[in-house]
């Protein structure tokens, strides 16, 4: 069974959920507030991934997020996700978008045709370096959409927990 198989009936699964609440609807930095951590990852009150930012210092995935973003995604939609003449900036794409559509435009991609002009998010449910990290790249995106995290590498961050570890791994199968 391929990979993108595997990713894209997670997805399915998750739609209901994403769906049935009000997940990002606006999203702000009051809706994205951590109020649960498990093994160093953040969520909030409705489970979605989130980030803890506090004197300057990131949460772990706030910063793997950033930093995979910057090695996949910022040729399309620009340094630090503010877009590009060729993608959408995702600073202003998250304010409104579900953690469920996330996932499922990475996994799958989108095509959208208007005003002439053609854009194509490819799919990168095969690629490890993308997909084994879309809840870090789900809350980096989300805390520059929030405002929460400035441009540029974040300064300082927490450890990466042992639970961030053994995922990675897991996912890429080592």
């Amino acid at each position: 069974m391929s990979v993108r198989i595997v990713i894209s009936a997670f997805v399915l699964a998750l739609l209901p959920l994403a769906s049935s609440s009000p997940a990002q609807a606006d999203d702000s930095v009051e809706k994205a507030k951590a109020v649960k951590e498990e093994g160093g990852k953040y969520l909030d009150a409705d489970g979605n991934p989130t980030y803890k930012i506090e004197n300057g210092t990131v949460d772990w995935y706030t910063f793997s997020g950033y930093r995979r973003y910057h090695s996949d995604c910022h040729v399309c939609h620009g340094q630090d996700a503010t877009g590009s003449s060729y993608a959408p900036a995702l600073v202003n794409s998250l304010k409104n978008m579900d953690y469920g559509t996330f996932l499922s435009i990475v996994a799958e991609g989108r095509k959208n045709v208007g005003g002439g002009k053609e854009n194509v998010m490819p799919a990168f449910g095969d690629n490890k370096n993308v997909y084994c990290y879309m809840d870090d790249l789900y809350v980096y995106l989300r805390a520059r959409a929030d405002g929460a995290a400035p441009r540029g590498r974040p300064p300082k961050h927490e450890d990466k927990a042992q639970a961030a570890k053994d995922a990675e791994a897991s996912c890429m199968g080592g």
